[in-house]
């Protein structure tokens, strides 16, 4: 079942018996080789092996860097990968042929796709406009600083590589809010239109932040807001996508968003499930966007910040209060969890970047926790290997394909210690070998005792990532497992004779597989093991993504 096939608005339709898993397909620093449409059309089965049932693709509209943008500087809507515009044809990922292609095979993979919008600005006009213009201070936008002057802005947008093809509508400066560049002097600053007043319901750091860059989209001016519905609709249908990821929604109107949403889904006939960017670790600003817009996820910005903060904190950090003051917590049907993302990864005006020695157990809680979307970042699942700085997660794929079989049934939380806590999942009488017990620590080792069920009573559980003996479930349903200094710990039940739990080789020929010391294989007959996406030769596939994805995993 794909997601937009489901009787939920929302991301939480389950492909998997743990849930919907999502996963960030790219991240900041790719190549700009147009290889990364037909990179995932060949891999789409291997992706969907690690139990990804959603798959969040970048942009996929022309930008103004062409080849070069990564798809946020939004230049033509209408242009994925299939004019001459921007220095070239196709965007950084590919062709429009190649896009299509890319959500047709992850689609027969089973994984829906869940495309991202970008709606607040454009970049890259083809002309410039004498226009009215008040400066405005950008520390307060409420603030005038100077009296209207005439600037020269680059507002012009007439696509003249596409020549009108899909849509005749062209850009001028009343399409916009206001803009950061006055060409005729040569100056950086802020300017308001003319007749232009900012969104109020919009975030209100500077006073206002409806302003974000490049030409600030007017999205509730008639003719733009009706070219903006008329985009949706042929968007959608075009690539037949399932879902869909708002960028920026703190500098859109929110007015906007609860009306296009709500038209879109009623004129295409689907249900497209939505998740928000609002950049807050203010749990109480994404509550409040949510009383607004109320049929959208929203991402749990606040969680990254907390294991932000005990990655960086030297052991300093109660563990216990990770989840206070989370989305996860107060709205757990419409939280999206992640550690990173290609805002957060080194270099990024949004750094934040969880220290690689927690990477592991920040994905651990996310990824077994029944509350919360998870969505795994590609650079942490690949590193990061044309700017090296970002080594990928060794546990990541393996944490993947336990959380698909083992991660069901009932919590039992035992975040009650400052250094050293857990949770377990009891699993599902239905689902043999179900069940897990997950316990991290940020200073010393240390035991920790976990309830289970008491149906596990007896049972040996193993520890699969950590490196600890196995262990045996109480009469009274609990276990106590071991946590290294500063480790992560997941056991999982041992399987019967007929299902037991066994290290696969690596079929890249290796004599020995990184992963196989944490290879587990859920019981569940049929089963098999991969070197997920072997490397390929060809030129355009010189990354090395996925190289070293080594697990056992379900069909």
């Amino acid at each position: 079942m794909r997601v937009n096939e489901t009787t939920k608005p929302a991301l939480a339709s389950s492909l998997t018996e743990a849930g919907p898993l999502i996963l960030q397909a790219f991240a900041w620093d790719m190549a700009p080789d147009a290889s990364h449409w037909r990179y995932l059309a060949q891999h789409a089965r291997a992706i969907a092996d690690l139990g990804v049932t959603i798959i969040w693709l970048p942009p996929a509209y022309k930008g103004h860097k062409g080849i070069d943008d990564v798809g946020y500087g939004v230049y033509d809507l209408y242009d994925l990968g299939e004019f001459d515009q921007r220095g070239s044809v196709p965007t950084k990922y590919g062709t429009k042929d190649e896009y299509l292609a890319a959500i047709e095979a992850l689609h027969e993979a089973g994984i829906a796709v869940c495309a991202d919008i970008v709606l607040n600005h454009r970049m890259g006009a083809d002309a410039t406009e004498t226009a009215r213009a008040t400066p405005i201070n950008p520390q307060n936008r409420h603030e005038a600083i100077g009296e209207p002057e005439m600037i020269e802005a680059w507002t012009r947008f007439t696509f003249p590589g596409r020549a009108g093809v899909y849509s005749d509508f062209t850009w001028d400066w009343t399409c916009f809010h206001g803009i950061d560049w006055d060409e005729a002097t040569k100056r950086n600053g802020l300017w308001l239109f003319e007749g232009k007043q900012w969104d109020e319901s919009v975030d209100t750091e500077f006073g206002n932040f409806d302003y974000l860059m490049g030409c600030d989209v007017h999205v509730t001016e008639p003719r733009v807001s009706e070219e903006l519905d008329r985009w949706g609709c042929w968007y959608v249908e075009t690539t037949g996508v399932d879902a869909l990821r708002l960028d920026a929604v703190k500098h859109v109107g929110s007015d906007f968003y609860a009306r296009w949403l709500s038209d879109l889904r009623a004129s295409t006939g689907r249900l497209l499930p939505a998740v928000g960017e609002y950049w807050s670790g203010d749990v109480r600003e994404l509550e409040n966007y949510l009383a607004r817009v109320s049929d959208v996820m929203l991402f749990d910005v606040p969680l990254h910040y907390h294991l932000h903060d005990a990655s960086i904190s030297d052991g300093n950090v109660d563990l216990s209060r990770l989840w206070e003051n989370t989305l996860t917590v107060s709205h757990p049907d419409q939280s999206v969890t992640f550690v990173e993302n290609h805002d957060t990864q080194p270099g990024q005006s949004l750094a934040s970047t969880v220290a690689p020695w927690f990477k592991a157990a920040a994905y651990a809680l996310i990824l077994f926790h029944e509350a919360g979307v998870p969505c795994v970042f590609w650079g942490d699942l690949l590193g990061s290997p044309d700017s090296d700085d970002l080594p990928a997660v060794r546990e990541l794929p393996i944490l993947m394909g336990i959380r698909a079989r083992a991660a069901v049934g009932r919590q039992h939380n035992a975040f009650d210690d400052a250094d050293v806590v857990g949770f377990a999942r009891e699993g599902k009488e239905e689902i043999p070998g179900s069940g897990c017990a997950v316990i991290l620590s940020d200073r010393m080792a240390a035991e920790k005792t976990l309830y289970v069920g008491t149906r596990h009573a007896g049972e040996e559980w193993e520890c699969v990532i950590g490196g600890h003996p196995s262990v045996r479930v109480a009469d009274d349903g609990t276990l106590t497992g071991t946590v290294s200094d500063g480790g992560l710990s997941v056991y999982a039940p041992r399987a019967s004779a007929h299902h037991t739990p066994r290290p696969r080789p690596c079929r890249r020929g290796r004599e020995t597989c990184a992963y196989e010391r944490y290879s587990w294989v859920p019981p569940r007959a049929g089963m098999r093991s991969i070197c997920s996406l072997k490397k390929d030769s060809d030129a355009e596939m010189k990354r090395s993504m996925l190289i070293d994805t080594c697990a056992s995993v379900m069909p």
